[in-house]
């Protein structure tokens, strides 16, 4: 896949033209939230993601440098994926999502994780950084 020419130079247009779909965002906030990091791992994340719309939105983050696809070590047959730091940079903007919808609706967002976010929003970031490598 190869990335299509933007429809627009607008930053919050081409922003959405990367990753502005629901699915293509919950790829990225299970890799930097939590353990998640394949196919499988991704479908049952509870959301009812279709698996061909999953297939899509994984060839094109990896296609705009959002996350990186390896094949796991371990068993040849399974990919695994990890955000980049393109994709890491994603950080601020998906916290403070996480923060205004906990404030603004009922959320399952534990509420400890949401006041340390709120605290000291450099901090958890530094913290999300060390735990993907960076």
């Amino acid at each position: 896949m190869t990335r299509k020419e933007a429809r627009s130079r607008c930053p919050i247009a081409t922003s959405l033209d990367i990753f502005g779909d629901r699915w293509s965002l919950l790829v990225v906030r299970d890799l930097m939230f939590t353990d998640r990091r394949t196919y499988g791992e991704f479908l049952a994340a509870g959301e009812g993601m279709a698996t061909n719309v999953l297939a899509q939105r994984l060839e094109h983050l990896d296609c705009a440098g959002i996350i990186a696809r390896t094949i796991d070590p371990t068993d040849g047959r399974r990919a695994m994926y990890r955000l980049t730091p393109k994709g890491m940079d994603l950080a601020p903007m998906l916290l403070e999502m996480v923060v205004w919808a906990a404030a603004h609706e009922e959320t399952d967002a534990p509420p400890k994780l949401v006041a340390a976010m709120k605290r000291d929003r450099k901090r958890f970031i530094a913290g999300l950084r060390k735990v993907h490598g960076e």
